[in-house]
């Protein structure tokens, strides 16, 4: 008899239960697969909008991608130089022509702040 089985931990009906849970996954179905409740995702906390699209996050991203990490510490006319030199949109280099001329920022979230955006915040459980 040539009978193959999944799996060496489990009996051929939970090996069959297990792969309806998880056929959903494999197969793209756009419902959770899971039976028990706790294996379900939790929804999105009220401070997820902090992460979504279009919001400071995003914007803090954006100009990141104009300022290397490797040109920190830098002044505002090293900033400017270096968005530009990225090719850096007008608006980006506009917010960095408000920044004060005296500061050196130690990194991108020195400027965000500088610029009026908030310190992010990270959960230590």
């Amino acid at each position: 008899m040539d009978q193959q089985r999944d799996s060496d931990k489990h009996g051929p009906r939970l090996d069959d239960e297990l792969k309806h849970e998880v056929a959903g996954l494999q197969q793209g179905a756009p419902v959770e697969p899971r039976a028990e409740e706790w294996r379900t995702p939790e929804p999105p906390d009220e401070d997820a909008d902090e992460q979504a699209p279009g919001t400071a996050t995003e914007a803090r991203s954006e100009l990141a991608r104009y300022l290397r990490p490797s040109r920190f510490p830098a002044r505002r006319e090293d900033l400017l130089t270096e968005a530009v030199d990225q090719n850096a949109p007008d608006e980006i280099v506009d917010r960095l022509r408000r920044l004060p001329g005296d500061v050196a920022f130690d990194n991108v979230a020195d400027v965000w702040v500088a610029l009026g955006g908030g310190r992010e915040r990270r959960d230590t459980e």
